[in-house]
């Protein structure tokens, strides 16, 4: 990460640093994870959006050539098969710019991942509750 960026407070404020082509892509990516995970609350965190949801759920970035979605090891473990055709790493995914990103992937990523984080914080909850 750049050290001479500026540090960014919201999500709208991060998206309107790019050029408008790739807003439109980061937009698009926004209202697919929130139209998946309603519920979920955005923010910023590890300098980048996040949606989170009894704690993160995704996080997603820009890049000069890809968009990083990061939906926690188990994200990708669970669609490995369908993630298999991009460069990634173990709670990371790059999809290319010169593609259009797989979006109906992506949500589906996203509603494990509340399903995931709820059924976490349930049992969470439950074992307090002993």
């Amino acid at each position: 990460m750049d050290e001479k960026k500026t540090k960014v407070e919201s999500v709208d404020e991060y998206i309107s640093q790019f050029p408008a082509e790739i807003q439109e892509i980061l937009q698009k990516l926004r209202k697919v994870i929130k139209g998946a995970a309603p519920e979920a609350v955005e923010k910023i965190s590890y300098q980048m959006p996040t949606f989170a949801l009894s704690g993160n759920l995704v996080h997603y970035a820009a890049f000069k050539n890809h968009i990083g979605f990061y939906p926690a090891p188990s994200g990708i473990e669970a669609f490995k098969e369908e993630l298999s055709g991009y460069k990634g790493a173990k709670g990371s995914v790059q999809f290319p710019l010169n593609q259009e990103l797989p979006y109906e992937l992506i949500s589906r990523i996203v509603q494990f991942r509340a399903a995931e984080n709820k059924e976490k914080a349930a049992a969470k909850k439950k074992g307090k509750e002993k």
